[in-house]
């Protein structure tokens, strides 16, 4: 989901227009008041009976965009999981029950509490397969991120639904948790002639029947989340593409508003566009043999809902991130809000990396701008500790922009190749496809197809706050090396270091070259060989990691005119180095030879200020004792070394 609010004074999340040109949107703070009056009302997670898994639904609505208003029964078929006398669903108070039904026989329940208790005739065992029907009716709250809505655009009624996070019994019984996905689902939405209805999956009739209204039927086949089933009904212009993917030409559909129906046509082939690459980077289409298709609504932003994003307007960054949804979200899910960053910040990754290669000249100021939006503040976990808080569920500095860098400092720590073949893996693997996640099961993914222990990474970056800054101090050695010092201070306490790769760029007029340190402690020190004289050092400059306000510091090295040599390592292995310095000299002069005194190295070494790093290979010498003799001026070392 992602949300579309163009204001000034709250934080946001950096997307692409058309042209390539960021813009503010996605404003989830000023969201707040309207979540908060969902916390008022003391609502959150399912309150559905955990004594059954549903199989099936077959939702049958009767709604008019005019009216505030619905009714109709929804068909449950399910299998228990226990031994149970009753089963109870979600269902909110302002909606009424009328009856419920099993195999022509009226059921007793009772309604209490924002749920329907539903009574067996006697005790069903467990691993029984069975259905029922629920007829209800009413006048759905209007709470929250508005979970059904009744508006107009153009002086024309139109009505939606938007269930993320906990909306869905707003306006039908059902049940509403993250543990649980109906294998399939069919809709009928019954509304008046005038109008066209759209919801998840293919459509299979329109059916004219009494009263000037028309019985509009869709199919979905694939596993799905009770808060991705939707519907949409107006006087919607609908039209038609296809997509090329690999041997499969997929339907695309869209359902606009007339008024925008050249914006939607002339903007649709963006996404297509995007589905190509997504299929191409991360797998299949999950939803292949169906549809992908866009639904137009009023509210501030986009919804994925499955196999049939509705969304406000066709703009590119925003029909990316919806798409790349379908992925992960609908086919992989998270098991709770707490990990609502593999739903969102995975579709703002894939969002900005489809931008990124449509539009390169951005990369940089986007990533920037993204980076100093997690940076605005010096704390906040990407996990959701609070799950009943629907603003901080959907905080896009949290949620969607630091879950979204995750996954970039994740690539940056293990390649490109290695994540790619991670998340492949990961999207793909049957106990999780169709079905629920967590962040455990990413890290398990990472871990494997890296080889690397990244539970540091998940400790820091994902449980941890904050962010570091780095103090990068800096010697050049002789004409072609640097010796660096990596400070680091953290802006919250829940994580004392960082550790992470960071790219140094090395600077002057003329050249430039990027090395990478592996900082693992504070203080660390590296010696980097760069071939020239730099002047200045820029870090992380393609913006791979999530840091704030680094500076670089140039120390000159003293000069004791002592001369003096270092040699590492010793034992020496492939290659080794001699770091010269402190000489009154310009050069050096260098010979190694083994312990029967024959030559095996000889060199004239240019001393920049008294130093120099001189790096020597020694893959053909055999082991044994060597001895380094450097004359430069009027000082003589001699040191011992094993091979």
């Amino acid at each position: 989901m992602k949300f579309a609010f163009f204001t000034l004074v709250t934080a946001f999340i950096v997307c692409f227009q058309a042209q390539g040109q960021p813009f503010t949107t996605k404003d989830i703070a000023a969201m707040e008041a309207v979540a908060h009056g969902r916390l008022a009302e003391g609502r959150g997670a399912s309150l559905a009976s955990a004594n059954f898994d549903v199989n099936y639904y077959r939702c049958r609505w009767e709604v008019d965009p005019a009216v505030r208003y619905i009714s109709g029964s929804v068909t449950l078929y399910f299998t228990l999981t226990a031994p149970a006398t009753s089963i109870t669903l979600d269902m909110m108070g302002t909606l009424t029950a009328d009856s419920v039904k099993q195999r022509q026989n009226s059921l007793s329940f009772n309604q209490i509490n924002n749920t329907l208790e539903i009574n067996f005739p006697s005790q069903s065992p467990l691993g029984a397969k069975d259905s029922l029907t629920v007829f209800y009716k009413g006048i759905p709250a209007e709470t929250g991120f508005g979970s059904f809505i009744q508006s107009t655009h153009a002086g024309i009624p139109v009505m939606w639904s938007l269930s993320e996070p906990y909306g869905a019994r707003d306006w039908w019984p059902c049940k509403n948790g993250l543990d649980d996905k109906a294998d399939s689902i069919d809709i009928y939405v019954t509304h008046p002639a005038i109008y066209k209805a759209a919801a998840n999956g293919l459509l299979q009739s329109e059916t004219a029947v009494a009263g000037n209204k028309v019985v509009t039927h869709w199919k979905h086949r694939y596993p799905i989340a009770t808060y991705l089933i939707a519907m949409a009904v107006t006087n919607y212009t609908v039209f038609n593409n296809t997509v090329q993917l690999g041997s499969v030409s997929l339907p695309m559909q869209t359902h606009c508003y007339p008024e925008n129906l050249a914006l939607f046509q002339n903007n649709t082939q963006k996404v297509l566009n995007a589905m190509q690459f997504f299929h191409a980077n991360f797998g299949d289409y999950p939803f292949i043999k169906e549809k992908y298709g866009h639904v137009q609504f009023g509210w501030g932003g986009g919804m994925e809902h499955q196999t049939a994003t509705f969304l406000v307007t066709p703009d590119e960054s925003l029909m990316a991130h919806e798409l790349g949804h379908q992925w992960f979200g609908d086919k992989l899910t998270t098991h709770s809000w707490e990990d609502i960053w593999l739903n969102e910040g995975f579709a703002t990754y894939l969002a900005a990396v489809y931008m990124e290669q449509a539009y390169p000249a951005n990369i940089y100021v986007n990533r920037r701008a993204v980076i100093n939006n997690i940076t605005s503040q010096p704390g906040g976990s990407v996990k959701v500790d609070d799950t009943s808080n629907v603003s901080r569920i959907f905080s896009n500095r949290l949620s969607y922009n630091k879950g979204s860098y995750l996954l970039y400092m994740l690539r940056w720590i293990v390649g490109d190749s290695t994540f790619t073949k991670a998340i492949k893996n990961y999207q793909s693997d049957p106990a999780l496809a169709y079905n629920f996640t967590n962040t455990q099961q990413l890290k398990r993914h990472m871990e494997q197809a890296s080889g690397k222990n990244l539970t540091y990474f998940f400790n820091q970056w994902y449980t941890g706050q904050g962010q570091p800054t780095y103090n990068v101090q800096w010697s050049q050695l002789g004409s072609s090396s640097v010796r660096i010092t990596m400070n680091q201070t953290t802006s919250h306490p829940s994580v004392s270091f960082f550790q992470l790769p960071v790219a140094l760029r090395f600077k002057n007029a003329t050249q430039e070259k990027t090395v990478v340190v592996d900082n693992n402690i504070n203080g660390e020190v590296f010696t980097k060989n760069i071939g020239f004289i730099a002047d200045t050092v820029l870090v992380d400059p393609e913006y791979w990691i999530i840091s704030k306000n680094n500076t670089t510091q140039k120390v000159s090295l003293p000069n004791s005119g002592n001369g003096a040599i270092d040699i590492n390592p010793n034992p020496v292995n492939n290659p080794m180095t001699i770091y010269f310095h402190d000489f009154n000299a310009t050069t050096a002069e260098v010979h190694i030879v083994n312990a029967g005194g024959q030559l095996v190295y000889k060199n004239a070494v240019r001393l920049f200020n008294g130093s120099e790093l001189l790096s020597i290979p020694t893959q053909s010498w055999s082991k044994g004792l060597y001895i380094v003799h450097v004359k430069a001026g009027d000082k003589k070392i001699v040191q011992r070394i094993l091979r």
